[in-house]
C-alpha cells in the first residue's frame, strides 16, 4: 500500500509539472498560428525596451519570449528585468517578427518606426500591440490598417482611456461621458475644448532643439537602426531615446506624444469612430523645418458642426470641456443642467466594448481600439501636426483622406523614406 501510495504521488507530481510547463508552450507547437488553447498563455515579443516597453513584460496572460532593441544598454536592463536567460536578445526586429515562437509583437518604439513594424508583423502573422500615436503620418495609418485586415491579425493600440480609468480632469470613466453625450441632454453639435483648464497638458517641454552640433555615436547604439526610414541626420544626443519627440522625423513633440490619449476618447464619445474632420484651423508661430515647436490654438469642425478645439496657451479659463447648446459639461463632471446625474441614471448604458487584449486575441474578436478607430484618432493627430507645421488652416476630405486642393499638405500624409525602409 506504502509502495502505491507513493507512486500516486510521484505521478500526480509529475503530471502537475507537465501541466504548468504545457500552459506556457507557445501556439505553434500545438499545430500553428492558427490553433491555440483556451488555457495557454500567449508568447510575445517586444521591440524596443527601453522604459515603455519594460513596462509591459508581466502583462496577465502573456509570457515575453523574446525582446528586441538597437541599444546593448537597453538589452542588458531588460534582461535583469526579465531575469529569463530562455529569452531571446535581437537587434533586427525582422529577425523577432519571424520567429514561430512568438504570437504578438508590442512595439515600443519611436512612432518613425510604428508604420513598419506593425505592417510587417501582420504580413508575418503576428496579433499587434502598438504605443500611441500608432503612426507618425496619414498614409503609414493607412498601409497597417489594410495590412492587419487582408492578414486577419488582432491589433491594439495602446491607449486605454476609452474603456478604463478615470479621463484626467473629468475625474469618471469616458464611459459617463459617452452616456451623456448620448442621452442628448447636452444638445448637438458640441464642441470639446482639451487645454490645461480642462485637466490636460500638453507637455510644451517635448520640443527640440535648433543647430544641434554633431556628436560621437555611443558604442552601444546602432544609430542607424534607430533612424531607420527617417532622413539621415547627425547623431546628438538630444534625438535619441527620451526626448525624439522634440523632432518631426521621430514624432509630434506634446501632440504627438498626448494626442491619441486626449483626443481618442473624444472621438469616441462623440460618434466619430468612422469618419474625420473636413477642416483643421491653427494659429502657431513658425515651425522649424527640423525641431517641433509649441502652437496657440489647434480647431476640428466635423461636416455636422461638431468641434475640437485644442487650447494650447490656456487662454479659455472657464471654458467648460463640453459645450452644447442645451447644457455644459465642466471638469469633475459638473454640470449647468439641473439634476444632471438623477437624469442620466435612467438612461441605457454604452455598448459593452471588448477590452481584454489576451480575450481578443483567442477569441479573434475586435479589441476595443483597434486598426480601424484607432487609425482615425491618430489620423486626427496627424491633420493638426499638418497644420502646425504648414503654419496654415487645413480643408480635409474625410472620404478620400487626403487634404483639399493643398499639394504641400498631401506630401506630409506619404512621406518618403530613406532607403531601403517602405511600408
Amino acid at each position: 500500500m506504502k509502495e502505491k501510495s507513493t507512486s500516486r504521488r510521484d505521478f500526480i507530481k509529475k503530471s502537475a509539472l507537465a501541466a504548468a510547463a504545457f500552459s506556457i508552450v507557445p501556439r505553434f507547437v500545438l499545430g500553428g498560428q492558427g490553433y491555440l488553447a483556451p488555457s495557454d498563455h500567449l508568447t510575445k515579443g517586444i521591440i524596443g525596451v527601453g522604459a515603455m516597453g519594460r513596462g509591459h513584460f508581466s502583462y496577465a496572460g502573456t509570457k515575453t519570449v523574446a525582446i528586441c532593441d538597437v541599444d546593448t544598454r537597453h538589452l542588458a536592463i531588460a534582461m535583469k528585468q526579465l531575469n529569463d536567460t530562455g529569452v531571446k536578445q535581437l537587434s533586427d526586429f525582422r529577425e523577432l517578427i519571424q520567429l514561430p515562437e512568438v504570437d504578438i509583437v508590442h512595439i515600443a518604439t519611436p512612432p518613425h518606426w510604428h508604420g513598419i513594424m506593425a505592417a510587417e508583423a501582420a504580413r508575418a502573422g503576428k496579433d499587434i500591440w502598438c504605443e500611441k500615436p500608432m503612426t507618425r503620418t496619414i498614409g503609414e495609418g493607412k498601409r497597417v490598417k489594410e495590412a492587419v485586415q487582408q492578414h486577419g491579425r488582432i491589433f491594439r493600440l495602446n491607449t486605454w482611456f476609452r474603456f478604463k480609468d478615470n479621463f484626467y480632469g473629468m475625474a469618471v470613466p469616458v464611459k459617463k461621458i459617452k452616456k451623456l453625450v448620448n442621452s442628448g441632454m447636452l444638445g448637438w453639435p458640441l464642441k470639446v475644448t482639451v487645454s490645461r483648464h480642462t485637466g490636460f497638458d500638453w507637455k510644451f517641454y517635448w520640443v527640440g532643439k535648433e543647430n544641434l552640433v554633431p556628436e560621437q555615436v555611443p558604442s552601444e547604439l546602432n544609430y542607424d537602426m534607430w533612424l531607420g526610414p527617417a532622413q539621415y541626420k547627425p547623431y546628438n544626443a538630444h534625438r535619441v531615446h527620451q526626448t525624439f519627440r522634440g523632432y518631426w522625423d521621430y514624432d509630434g513633440g506634446g501632440l504627438g506624444d498626448m494626442g491619441q490619449h486626449y483626443l481618442d476618447p473624444i472621438q469616441y464619445f462623440l460618434g466619430k469612430d468612422n469618419e474625420s474632420p473636413v477642416s483643421v484651423e491653427v494659429d502657431a508661430p513658425q515651425q522649424h523645418s527640423d525641431a517641433v515647436g509649441t502652437w496657440r490654438r489647434i480647431e476640428y469642425t466635423y461636416a455636422d458642426g461638431c468641434k475640437i478645439i485644442l487650447d494650447g496657451e490656456g487662454k479659455d479659463k472657464d471654458v467648460p470641456y463640453i459645450d452644447g447648446p442645451n447644457g455644459k459639461l465642466y471638469p469633475g463632471f459638473k454640470s449647468d443642467i439641473p439634476d444632471m446625474e438623477r437624469k442620466l441614471a435612467t438612461y441605457p448604458e454604452p455598448e459593452e466594448q471588448v477590452v481584454d487584449f489576451v480575450e481578443a486575441v483567442k477569441k479573434r474578436q475586435k479589441f476595443a481600439l483597434n486598426e480601424d478607430n484607432g487609425y482615425r484618432s491618430c489620423t486626427l493627430v496627424n491633420m493638426g501636426l499638418a497644420s502646425v507645421r504648414l503654419g496654415r488652416s487645413l480643408k480635409f476630405d474625410p472620404e478620400k483622406q487626403l487634404f483639399v486642393d493643398d499639394e504641400a499638405a498631401n506630401r506630409l500624409i506619404d512621406q518618403p523614406m530613406r532607403g531601403p525602409w517602405t511600408i
